[in-house]
């Protein structure tokens, strides 16, 4: 039974055993988002928020509710972008969930693509550079996130990231030994603010994926679930049913990562905080070293 109604739930929480029906289960959902962009101060009086949109059940969820938070805060401006990666028989399903519910909302959404931004579509790319399809991927729509989120005058970059992606990114790098990237994450991103760079927050934060899933499912946000046919055989895969199987076997496991790792990200963003930042020598765009990772994989498609 729902622990405040008493009706039929639709969810148990895991974190604390509480079962809830669809009504409470989504108010305590949104209530929760709303209380995370509070507690770390995610949102200033006056911003201009881009989402990054794929039209899939995480990005259209936080794109809701910060639809929701806009219609109460005047001064706070909403936009959607959504890159286009060129996948077969997969992101032109989730562009039309995409575009149905912006127009729904009457959200201006934004859609750039590899195709006309690079010259080539994902699959292309793939086959003629042979190489992991997730790191050309993941490089390249970080860049063009970026880019297009400062043209579009954004103060922050609004992304569907929920607590089991951050407990993944942090597991990952823990094994990798790569410190230095996880002091860069957290509910907002970074370890300092430069010119060119839009921070990325992630409302969803302390929210898990079953959540998410429960709460976009709830609200009818997409008519078929798709999965990125490259997501398949990928080192964050293995992480995902890894921690699935750790939280089933032990409940909680997850957030109990997450608050762990809370207590020490100042220390990390302490340690890393004198991180030199560089501007890319042939766009411009801030990068770790003299030529971002987007223009070397240009330069190979070239």
């Amino acid at each position: 039974m729902c622990k405040f109604c008493k009706t039929n739930p639709v969810i148990t929480l895991t974190n604390s055993n509480i079962s809830l029906c669809s009504s409470c289960f989504i108010k305590y959902f949104e209530k929760k988002v709303f209380r995370t962009i509070r507690k770390f101060k995610l949102l200033d009086k006056g911003d201009t928020i881009v989402v990054g949109v794929s039209g899939g059940k995480d990005s259209l969820t936080i794109l809701n509710i910060l639809a929701k938070l806009a219609e109460t805060k005047r001064d706070l401006k909403i936009k959607a972008v959504l890159i286009d990666e060129g996948i077969k028989n997969y992101r032109s399903i989730t562009i039309k969930d995409a575009q149905k519910f912006c127009k729904e909302k009457k959200i201006q959404l934004y859609i750039y693509s590899f195709k006309k931004e690079f010259g080539y579509t994902l699959d292309e790319m793939v086959k003629k550079l042979k190489l992991n399809p997730c790191i050309i991927c993941g490089i390249l729509r970080r860049y063009l996130l970026n880019k297009k989120s400062r043209l579009l005058g954004a103060k922050k970059l609004a992304t569907g990231h929920h607590l089991d992606d951050e407990a993944q990114s942090i597991l990952m790098n823990q094994f990798k030994n790569n410190l230095e990237l996880s002091a860069r994450l957290g509910p907002i991103t970074g370890v300092a603010r430069f010119k060119n760079f839009i921070p990325r927050i992630k409302p969803l934060y302390l929210l898990t994926e079953k959540e998410t899933a429960t709460y976009a499912f709830l609200k009818k946000f997409n008519h078929k679930y798709v999965e990125c046919p490259y997501s398949q055989d990928c080192f964050r895969n293995d992480i995902r049913d890894f921690l699935n199987d750790f939280e089933n076997n032990y409940p909680g496991s997850k957030h109990g990562l997450i608050f762990s790792f809370l207590s020490v990200l100042p220390l990390l963003k302490e340690k890393y905080k004198e991180e030199k930042v560089r501007y890319c020598k042939s766009c411009k765009e801030p990068c770790a070293k003299e030529i971002c990772n987007a223009c070397e994989i240009i330069k190979k498609l070239k």
